[in-house]
């Protein structure tokens, strides 16, 4: 804890000084972009992968990048995205799974999760996921299935978030667009997937026209 003390001392010595403008507005609401469902995983450090600023992410984190379907069951995932869009009117929601992720190799062997059960009945939501990589992938070897796997959760996450009410009818209307990506942690690379081909492709070629424009912006001229 002393190292996590010392780093809150640095930010309110050293950090917040030059960002004051910054929370000053923040202190009065919040606009995020995007609504950005991660893992649990410490490894994924979310500000620094996107490089974003306070105030630009709403972020909902559980183990395995998870939405689980619509019910009238209310759970803290169904309650963040129901405020992110419902209230907040966010534009953008991102999936974003991850390489190495505990998540998936639990999904893959629930039956092993005999002393975690709160574990085994969560990583229930992408069964989906798995059935479709052991279908699919039954000739790949196991480094080649668990990407397969990890895109398939994103992609079944993504069905689940269709589900919930505000995110349907702000679909329906034109306001929220969805996004799946993947982070390998060991290289920094990051897939998209690219709904007009069926296929998952880098973040530099899945935004590249939008990349261009703000590039466009901050160097005008």
């Amino acid at each position: 804890m002393p190292h996590f003390a010392h780093g809150v001392v640095k930010f309110q010595r050293d950090i917040y000084p030059g960002k004051a403008e910054l929370f000053e507005k923040l202190s009065t609401g919040q606009s995020p972009e995007a609504l950005f469902i991660t893992c649990s995983d410490s490894r994924i450090e979310t500000a620094m992968l996107t490089q974003t600023d306070p105030g630009e992410l709403f972020i909902c984190r559980n183990a395995g990048n998870i939405v689980p379907p619509h019910t009238n069951q209310t759970g803290g995932m169904t309650a963040s995205i129901e405020f992110a869009i419902g209230a907040l009117k966010i534009p953008h929601i991102v999936i974003c799974g991850h390489t190495e992720c505990g998540a998936m190799k639990g999904a893959i062997n629930r039956e092993g999760l005999t002393t975690l059960p709160h574990v085994r009945e969560w990583l229930g939501y992408s069964q989906g996921a798995v059935d479709i990589t052991q279908a699919l992938g039954a000739d790949l070897d196991d480094a080649g299935k668990m990407k397969m796997l990890l895109e398939q959760n994103v992609m079944l996450q993504l069905q689940h978030l269709k589900t919930h009410p505000t995110v349907a009818v702000a679909m329906a209307k034109g306001e929220v667009t969805l996004h799946g990506w993947v982070y390998d942690i060991k290289t920094g690379e990051v897939s998209a997937y690219d709904d007009d081909s069926n296929t998952w492709i880098s973040v530099e070629e899945r935004y590249a026209g939008e990349l261009l424009e703000i590039m466009g912006d901050q160097n005008p001229g």
